[in-house]
């Protein structure tokens, strides 16, 4: 095998509609790592709850908030924040007052609604005016959103360098435009010495479409989006059914 890199996408891709990574997956990703090839996850959830699969999994490297925060063996080594979040809020806020908005800095998780409907069992910091965040930069601002159509409306609002993207078909993320998952796998490739013509990314969401389309290949779960199956190179079994791990094992091992 050609020591290169993957990149998977967790949630719908790596991990099980119950959370969970298989035995099979687990030994498969140490083959993969014994052989000389790095292993990363890229993921829009933030490093904490991310943190139990990457000590599980024994990841190389991982990418958080879709880009805002890039880690390897667990020190952040890059990534690209949303500065002063808290007057971005207030401005949602006056524009559209009963949006519901949730805020990721320095990994706490603030909201204005209760924000354990969307993420059960979150710990959050419940606020209304998000005035401690006046001045900060945050990993990402999170409207909830009902339709692409509904998330178009704060596009008007954003300054030049920040984007939202929808994900999970109910929220809309705020970002950096720089903070997006091939911006950070193009980091990683490069401070590891691996040609992106060697890094493999697998995923099933809008936010996975862009490193689906750039990287070296582009596989997508049989669960993805149509939109990322159309876009990708390959398409291999679902996460159910442990499709990473059986591509990787039928065609790197």
């Amino acid at each position: 095998m050609k020591a290169g890199m993957i990149v998977t996408d967790l949630d719908g891709t790596l991990l099980r509609d119950d959370k969970t990574v298989s035995d099979f997956t687990i030994d498969v990703i140490k083959k993969y790592q014994s052989e000389g090839g790095i292993f990363v996850a890229a993921t829009a959830r933030p490093v904490r709850a991310a943190s139990e699969y990457m000590k599980m999994l024994n990841l190389d490297s991982g990418i958080f908030h879709n880009g805002a925060v890039i880690q390897e063996k667990g020190r952040t080594t890059g990534g690209y924040g949303v500065k002063n979040a808290g007057e971005l809020v207030l401005a949602i806020l006056k524009k559209y007052p009963f949006s519901n908005i949730a805020v990721e800095a320095e990994d706490v998780l603030y909201a204005n609604f209760d924000a354990d409907r969307l993420w059960p069992g979150a710990e959050y910091i419940s606020c209304e005016t998000f005035a401690q965040l006046r001045g900060k930069t945050a990993d990402k601002i999170i409207v909830e959103v009902t339709s692409l159509g509904e998330m178009e409306k704060y596009k008007a609002l954003l300054p030049d360098e920040l984007y939202i993207q929808m994900s999970e078909n109910k929220i809309g993320m705020i970002m950096n435009q720089s903070a997006t998952k091939y911006n950070a796998i193009s980091f990683l490739a490069e401070r590891y010495h691996i040609s992106m013509d060697d890094v493999i990314a697998f995923g099933d969401d809008y936010n996975d479409l862009e490193m689906i389309e750039k990287c070296g290949k582009g596989i997508a779960v049989s669960n993805a989006l149509e939109i990322v199956k159309s876009a990708a190179r390959e398409v291999c079994e679902s996460n159910q059914k442990d499709g990473v791990a059986r591509w990787i094992k039928g065609n790197l091992l």
